[in-house]
């Protein structure tokens, strides 16, 4: 890795933090350099324009997600367990300062078109996809009923990890983390039956 590139880890890196904190839509060059100590010219020099920024901190943001949350959690045997580690993973990637920047971002981003919700788009269903296919393999495993449908279960976890960011992170209920563990066994139980 050159030192460029080093230092472009090191400020995308920066740049998620700040992107949790206050929202990608609040991130900016100027914002950046000012947390950085950097100048905002070095700072366009890396990035171009506040969208090329915005990219490149969802791009830095998903590479994480998927080093620590999807890939540990596919080394876990396949069926429920696999579901309950990735759920987990995703809990604790949630619960972290400033929570789930993809999440967030969605909320933000829901309503707002150009080329940095499309890229989200791109990102939660492939997110959605990978819920599918840890499911669809469980049903494979025998864990699951094999007319249960994948997407509809992706879809349910979905909403069971969205209703935690928004209990944990809005409303700060300290048993948001209890109720989405049993929300995610009642999905369970329902597609093992």
């Amino acid at each position: 890795m050159s030192k460029g590139e080093a230092t472009r880890g090191v400020i995308l890196g920066e740049a998620s933090r700040l992107a949790r904190r206050i929202g990608l839509g609040g991130l900016t060059i100027g914002s950046l350099a000012t947390q950085t100590g950097m100048s905002k010219s070095g700072l366009f020099a890396h990035f171009g324009s506040k969208e090329s920024l915005q990219l490149q901190v969802l791009e830095h943001s998903t590479e994480r997600f998927v080093d620590e949350v999807i890939r540990p959690a596919v080394k876990a045997p396949r069926g429920v367990p696999r579901v309950r580690d990735l759920f987990e993973r995703w809990l604790e990637w949630d619960s972290v300062e400033g929570g789930c920047p993809l999440a967030a971002a969605s909320f933000e981003l829901d309503d707002q078109p150009g080329p940095v919700r499309d890229h989200l788009v791109r990102v939660q269903r492939d997110w959605a996809d990978t819920l599918a296919t840890v499911f669809t393999s469980g049903i494979g495993e025998g864990h699951f009923r094999p007319d249960t449908d994948p997407r509809q279960f992706a879809q349910d976890v979905l909403g069971v990890m969205l209703a935690f960011h928004l209990a944990s992170r809005l409303l700060a209920d300290p048993s948001a983390a209890d109720r989405a563990r049993r929300a995610l066994d009642t999905l369970l139980a329902a597609a093992a039956d």
